[in-house]
Protein backbone atom coordinates (compact mmCIF):
# COMPACT_ATOMS: atom_id res chain seq x y z
CA UNK A 1 0.00 0.00 0.00
CA UNK A 2 1.40 3.40 -0.97
CA UNK A 3 1.89 6.35 1.36
CA UNK A 4 -0.56 8.34 -0.78
CA UNK A 5 -3.23 5.68 -0.30
CA UNK A 6 -2.58 5.58 3.44
CA UNK A 7 -2.89 9.36 3.55
CA UNK A 8 -6.29 9.27 1.89
CA UNK A 9 -7.49 6.45 4.16
CA UNK A 10 -6.20 7.57 7.53
CA UNK A 11 -4.78 11.07 7.52
CA UNK A 12 -6.81 14.27 7.05
CA UNK A 13 -5.16 16.82 4.79
CA UNK A 14 -4.70 20.50 5.44
CA UNK A 15 -4.66 22.52 8.64
CA UNK A 16 -6.83 21.33 11.52
CA UNK A 17 -7.66 24.87 12.67
CA UNK A 18 -10.19 25.77 9.99
CA UNK A 19 -12.92 27.42 12.09
CA UNK A 20 -12.90 30.25 14.67
CA UNK A 21 -14.17 27.80 17.29
CA UNK A 22 -11.22 25.46 16.75
CA UNK A 23 -8.76 28.35 16.75
CA UNK A 24 -10.19 29.60 20.05
CA UNK A 25 -10.01 26.11 21.53
CA UNK A 26 -6.40 25.70 20.44
CA UNK A 27 -5.47 29.09 21.89
CA UNK A 28 -7.06 28.17 25.23
CA UNK A 29 -5.27 24.82 25.37
CA UNK A 30 -1.99 26.47 24.39
CA UNK A 31 -2.17 29.09 27.13
CA UNK A 32 -3.07 26.45 29.72
CA UNK A 33 -0.28 24.11 28.56
CA UNK A 34 2.35 26.87 28.61
CA UNK A 35 1.17 28.09 32.00
CA UNK A 36 1.27 24.65 33.58
CA UNK A 37 4.68 23.98 32.06
CA UNK A 38 6.03 27.14 33.69
CA UNK A 39 4.22 26.45 36.98
CA UNK A 40 5.88 23.07 37.43
CA UNK A 41 9.24 24.50 36.31
CA UNK A 42 9.39 22.52 33.13
CA UNK A 43 10.12 25.73 31.22
CA UNK A 44 11.22 29.23 32.14
CA UNK A 45 9.05 32.27 31.39
CA UNK A 46 10.62 32.72 27.97
CA UNK A 47 10.51 28.98 27.45
CA UNK A 48 6.77 29.00 28.16
CA UNK A 49 6.24 31.63 25.47
CA UNK A 50 8.30 29.72 22.91
CA UNK A 51 6.60 26.48 23.91
CA UNK A 52 3.20 28.11 23.56
CA UNK A 53 3.99 29.21 20.01
CA UNK A 54 5.21 25.71 19.14
CA UNK A 55 2.14 24.16 20.73
CA UNK A 56 -0.20 26.42 18.76
CA UNK A 57 1.52 25.68 15.45
CA UNK A 58 1.57 21.92 16.07
CA UNK A 59 -2.05 21.78 17.23
CA UNK A 60 -3.38 24.13 14.55
CA UNK A 61 -1.39 22.50 11.78
CA UNK A 62 -1.74 18.80 12.55
CA UNK A 63 -4.58 18.51 15.04
CA UNK A 64 -5.15 16.97 18.48
CA UNK A 65 -2.81 14.07 17.76
CA UNK A 66 0.12 16.45 17.38
CA UNK A 67 -0.73 18.03 20.72
CA UNK A 68 -0.93 14.58 22.31
CA UNK A 69 2.53 13.78 20.94
CA UNK A 70 3.87 17.12 22.20
CA UNK A 71 2.38 16.47 25.63
CA UNK A 72 4.04 13.04 25.74
CA UNK A 73 7.40 14.62 24.86
CA UNK A 74 6.99 17.19 27.65
CA UNK A 75 5.92 14.56 30.20
CA UNK A 76 8.76 12.18 29.35
CA UNK A 77 11.44 14.86 29.42
CA UNK A 78 10.09 16.46 32.62
CA UNK A 79 10.13 13.12 34.42
CA UNK A 80 13.57 12.21 33.05
CA UNK A 81 15.14 15.47 34.21
CA UNK A 82 13.97 14.76 37.74
CA UNK A 83 15.28 11.22 37.85
CA UNK A 84 18.36 11.16 40.07
CA UNK A 85 18.36 14.96 40.28
CA UNK A 86 20.49 15.12 43.43
CA UNK A 87 23.22 13.11 41.73
CA UNK A 88 23.07 15.26 38.59
CA UNK A 89 23.44 18.37 40.73
CA UNK A 90 26.63 16.94 42.24
CA UNK A 91 27.90 16.24 38.73
CA UNK A 92 26.94 19.74 37.60
CA UNK A 93 24.76 18.38 34.78
CA UNK A 94 21.28 18.95 36.25
CA UNK A 95 18.68 20.85 34.23
CA UNK A 96 18.22 24.50 35.19
CA UNK A 97 15.86 24.72 38.19
CA UNK A 98 13.65 27.26 36.41
CA UNK A 99 13.25 24.95 33.43
CA UNK A 100 14.15 25.10 29.76
CA UNK A 101 14.73 28.44 28.12
CA UNK A 102 13.27 29.71 24.84
CA UNK A 103 16.38 28.72 22.91
CA UNK A 104 16.20 25.19 24.27
CA UNK A 105 12.52 24.91 23.38
CA UNK A 106 13.12 26.17 19.85
CA UNK A 107 16.06 23.80 19.45
CA UNK A 108 13.87 20.83 20.37
CA UNK A 109 10.53 21.81 18.83
CA UNK A 110 11.39 24.18 15.99
CA UNK A 111 11.76 21.49 13.31
CA UNK A 112 8.60 19.66 14.39
CA UNK A 113 6.65 22.93 14.27
CA UNK A 114 7.97 23.68 10.78
CA UNK A 115 6.92 20.22 9.60
CA UNK A 116 3.44 20.73 11.08
CA UNK A 117 3.13 24.01 9.19
CA UNK A 118 4.28 22.36 5.95
CA UNK A 119 1.74 19.59 6.51
CA UNK A 120 -1.00 22.17 7.04
CA UNK A 121 -0.23 23.94 3.77
CA UNK A 122 0.90 20.94 1.73
CA UNK A 123 -1.35 18.26 3.16
CA UNK A 124 1.02 15.34 2.55
CA UNK A 125 1.65 12.59 5.06
CA UNK A 126 5.38 12.90 4.49
CA UNK A 127 5.49 16.04 6.63
CA UNK A 128 3.37 14.45 9.31
CA UNK A 129 5.84 11.58 9.58
CA UNK A 130 8.73 14.05 9.61
CA UNK A 131 7.06 15.95 12.46
CA UNK A 132 6.51 12.74 14.42
CA UNK A 133 10.14 11.75 13.89
CA UNK A 134 11.38 15.13 15.14
CA UNK A 135 9.21 14.90 18.27
CA UNK A 136 10.37 11.33 18.88
CA UNK A 137 14.00 12.48 18.65
CA UNK A 138 13.42 15.37 21.05
CA UNK A 139 12.10 12.93 23.63
CA UNK A 140 14.72 10.26 22.93
CA UNK A 141 17.66 12.65 23.22
CA UNK A 142 16.64 14.14 26.56
CA UNK A 143 15.51 10.85 28.09
CA UNK A 144 18.70 9.04 27.01
CA UNK A 145 20.92 11.78 28.41
CA UNK A 146 19.05 12.22 31.70
CA UNK A 147 18.62 8.49 32.37
CA UNK A 148 22.22 7.78 31.43
CA UNK A 149 23.47 10.32 33.94
CA UNK A 150 21.10 9.09 36.64
CA UNK A 151 21.78 5.37 36.22
CA UNK A 152 25.43 5.20 35.14
CA UNK A 153 28.68 6.68 36.43
CA UNK A 154 30.58 6.11 33.21
CA UNK A 155 29.76 6.48 29.53
CA UNK A 156 31.57 5.69 26.30
CA UNK A 157 32.29 8.24 23.62
CA UNK A 158 30.27 7.33 20.57
CA UNK A 159 33.26 8.10 18.32
CA UNK A 160 35.89 5.81 19.86
CA UNK A 161 34.13 4.08 22.79
CA UNK A 162 36.61 5.42 25.34
CA UNK A 163 35.32 5.63 28.91
CA UNK A 164 34.30 9.12 30.03
CA UNK A 165 32.25 10.46 32.96
CA UNK A 166 28.49 10.24 32.48
CA UNK A 167 27.19 13.53 31.12
CA UNK A 168 30.16 14.10 28.80
CA UNK A 169 29.18 15.50 25.40
CA UNK A 170 28.99 12.57 23.00
CA UNK A 171 29.01 9.99 25.77
CA UNK A 172 26.49 7.15 25.54
CA UNK A 173 25.41 4.47 27.99
CA UNK A 174 23.49 1.25 27.49
CA UNK A 175 20.79 2.27 29.95
CA UNK A 176 20.44 5.74 28.47
CA UNK A 177 20.32 4.51 24.88
CA UNK A 178 17.69 1.90 25.74
CA UNK A 179 15.61 4.48 27.60
CA UNK A 180 15.89 6.92 24.70
CA UNK A 181 14.81 4.31 22.15
CA UNK A 182 11.88 3.45 24.41
CA UNK A 183 10.90 7.11 24.59
CA UNK A 184 10.99 7.39 20.79
CA UNK A 185 8.77 4.32 20.53
CA UNK A 186 6.33 5.67 23.11
CA UNK A 187 5.98 8.99 21.27
CA UNK A 188 5.43 7.04 18.07
CA UNK A 189 2.63 5.07 19.72
CA UNK A 190 1.03 8.30 20.91
CA UNK A 191 1.22 9.53 17.32
CA UNK A 192 -1.37 6.89 16.48
CA UNK A 193 -3.88 9.42 17.82
CA UNK A 194 -3.17 11.33 14.61
CA UNK A 195 -4.64 8.48 12.63
CA UNK A 196 -1.35 6.95 11.55
CA UNK A 197 -1.84 3.21 11.01
CA UNK A 198 0.29 0.70 12.89
CA UNK A 199 2.10 -0.08 9.64
CA UNK A 200 3.73 3.36 9.74
CA UNK A 201 4.45 3.80 13.44
CA UNK A 202 7.91 2.29 13.05
CA UNK A 203 8.99 5.26 10.92
CA UNK A 204 9.02 7.96 13.65
CA UNK A 205 10.42 5.42 16.14
CA UNK A 206 13.37 4.61 13.89
CA UNK A 207 13.82 8.25 12.86
CA UNK A 208 13.85 9.38 16.48
CA UNK A 209 16.35 6.72 17.54
CA UNK A 210 18.71 7.42 14.64
CA UNK A 211 18.44 11.14 15.30
CA UNK A 212 19.34 10.54 18.95
CA UNK A 213 22.49 8.62 17.95
CA UNK A 214 23.45 11.31 15.43
CA UNK A 215 22.92 13.89 18.16
CA UNK A 216 25.48 12.09 20.34
CA UNK A 217 27.95 11.89 17.48
CA UNK A 218 27.60 15.60 16.69
CA UNK A 219 28.01 16.35 20.38
CA UNK A 220 31.27 14.41 20.49
CA UNK A 221 32.72 15.89 17.30
CA UNK A 222 31.48 19.47 17.40
CA UNK A 223 30.17 20.33 20.88
CA UNK A 224 33.09 19.00 22.94
CA UNK A 225 35.61 21.29 21.15
CA UNK A 226 33.21 24.21 21.60
CA UNK A 227 32.39 24.67 17.91
CA UNK A 228 28.66 24.43 18.56
CA UNK A 229 26.49 24.63 21.67
CA UNK A 230 23.94 22.11 22.91
CA UNK A 231 21.02 23.99 21.38
CA UNK A 232 22.64 23.73 17.98
CA UNK A 233 23.25 20.02 18.45
CA UNK A 234 19.64 19.42 19.46
CA UNK A 235 18.31 21.42 16.51
CA UNK A 236 20.44 19.41 14.08
CA UNK A 237 19.40 16.15 15.74
CA UNK A 238 15.70 16.85 15.26
CA UNK A 239 16.35 17.98 11.68
CA UNK A 240 18.12 14.69 10.96
CA UNK A 241 15.21 12.75 12.48
CA UNK A 242 12.75 14.68 10.32
CA UNK A 243 14.91 13.98 7.28
CA UNK A 244 15.01 10.27 8.09
CA UNK A 245 11.22 10.33 8.41
CA UNK A 246 10.94 11.89 4.96
CA UNK A 247 13.40 9.38 3.51
CA UNK A 248 11.68 6.35 5.01
CA UNK A 249 8.30 7.60 3.86
CA UNK A 250 9.62 7.41 0.30
CA UNK A 251 9.59 3.62 0.66
CA UNK A 252 5.80 3.75 0.60
CA UNK A 253 5.39 5.99 -2.44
Amino acid sequence: MSLKTLSLMYIPTGAWAVTPLRIGFIFTVTVAFAGIGHLIRGVSRTGAIAGGVACFVLFAGAGPGAFAALFSVFALTWLATRLGRARKQRLGTAERREGRTASQVVANLGIASLCAALFAFGGTAMWLLAMAGALAEAAADTVSSECGQALSEKARLITNFKLVPAGTDGGVTLSGTAAGAGAALLVSVVCSVMGLPAALLWIPAVAGTLGMLCDSYIGAVFERPGWINNDGVNFIGTAIAAGVGVGLSALFR
